[in-house]
């Protein structure tokens, strides 16, 4: 069993940055593939970021690629998604999940068994 709960969500202007985190209980989150996802209002939940239990691996939306980052710190349990040059589309809640054991990156959300709550993001133009 996995639970995850985000952070660091919050109201910043287009242009400006945000971390997010999402920290995780559980001995197995150093082994498992993790991941970012986003809805906004009115629209399907999709794809943003994800990382391999290594942190060698990584892969991004072609929205984010360039401007958003995901690391992990496996001693602190914590998954991480540096947000740069914000945009109004970037608006949506922010929802961490975790993947299977020494999983390959995947964007699809089927792979993913444990999911956190949300963070909102809303960015003013």
């Amino acid at each position: 069993q996995v639970q995850l709960v985000e952070s660091g969500g919050g109201l910043v202007q287009a242009g400006g940055s945000l971390r997010l985190s999402c920290a995780a209980s559980g001995r197995t989150f150093s082994s498992r593939l993790m991941g970012w996802f986003r809805q906004a209002p009115g629209k399907e939940r999709e794809f943003v970021a994800t990382i391999t239990s290594t942190g060698v691996n990584t892969a991004y939306a072609d929205s984010v690629k360039g401007r958003f980052t995901i690391s992990r710190d496996n001693a602190k349990n914590t998954v991480y998604l540096q947000m740069n040059s914000l945009k109004p589309e970037d608006t949506a809640v922010y929802y961490c999940a975790a993947g299977g054991v020494f999983s390959t990156v995947t964007s699809r959300q089927d792979m993913y068994t444990y999911w956190g709550q949300g963070t909102q993001v809303t960015v003013s133009s």
